[in-house]
């Protein structure tokens, strides 16, 4: 997440037209995998800036980020269909807060034959997931360094579906997952929005990821195998031995995510680049 402006041939001619949606397309989500049956759906959400009406163009770095989660993803839940969503604009923008009401209205819109919804976002995509995570389809929320200021309202809080719901609903699944040197979004800050949380009495998993920082590349592949666990989890299917990160009440509870493998920063731009050139997009939500 950074901080930046809109461009200025945007502001003019956004002003001129005096309107705010007149030169973006409507959010909607890009698919990479999409079996003809699926009734799941995981969704990634990217990261972007603080204010920039600008556009969120695919190969921006916090997109290409997703890539590599999409295909760990894709490779894990074969019956699901696997999405990278696509926002209006690039920034969070303040009190209109854009990509968590691109992230609603994409659910909203979703066709009736998907039943549940994993959502996973990082940096400003993980405040639109937890934003957006009390929608009645979603089933999980995995915030990757999530950007959580201190005001940042418990929406998560009185969530539709629970245990015994008759609809078939489950409990919603909430990870926040955070590294330890993390310099663009505090980790304190997640860790004190997951007390907010449990105090509700939801349960929830919080994960310290030591020595790696926002762009989650020291550490990539263990970050790619703790979202192909909670996948997994999130949608009830089995998981190894050591299973998803512990979900819990106690209000400072803290898990390591373990070091499942060794591969470091050059090995985790390469899996970007293999990930991009070797994946599409399938079709269009």
């Amino acid at each position: 997440m950074t901080r930046a402006g809109s461009s200025a041939s945007s502001v003019m001619r956004l002003r001129f037209m005096g309107r705010s949606d007149f030169l973006v397309s409507r959010p909607g989500i890009d698919l990479i995998a999409a079996p003809p049956a699926a009734a799941d759906l995981v969704l990634l959400a990217h990261g972007g800036e603080v204010d920039s009406l600008g556009d969120p163009h695919s190969w921006r770095a916090p997109i290409l980020r997703m890539w590599p989660f999409a295909a760990a993803i894709r490779d894990a839940a074969t019956d699901a269909a696997v999405g990278l969503m696509r926002y209006r604009y690039r920034g969070w923008n303040g009190a209109d807060a854009h990509p968590a009401a691109d992230l609603r209205a994409v659910l909203d819109g979703l066709p009736e034959r998907i039943k549940r919804v994993v959502l996973i976002g990082h940096s400003l995509g993980g405040r639109a997931v937890v934003a957006a995570g009390n929608h009645p389809k979603v089933v999980g929320v995995l915030g990757l360094a999530p950007w959580l200021p201190p005001d940042e309202p418990i929406t998560l809080r009185g969530h539709g579906h629970t245990a015994a719901d008759d609809s078939g609903g489950s409990a919603v699944t909430v990870v926040l997952a955070h590294g330890t040197d993390d310099r663009i979004t505090d980790p304190r800050l997640t860790a004190a929005y997951a007390r907010r949380l449990r105090a509700t009495g939801l349960a929830v998993g919080l994960v310290s990821v030591e020595g790696d920082k926002h762009a989650m590349l020291r550490r990539y592949a263990d970050w790619s195998e703790l979202v192909r666990r909670f996948t997994l989890h999130a949608l009830g299917e089995p998981v190894d031995s050591a299973g998803c990160p512990a979900l819990s009440t106690e209000p400072d509870r803290t898990d390591l995510l373990p070091r499942w493998n060794q591969d470091g920063l050059a090995a985790g731009v390469r899996d970007i680049v293999t990930a991009r050139l070797q994946l599409q997009v399938l079709d269009h939500l």
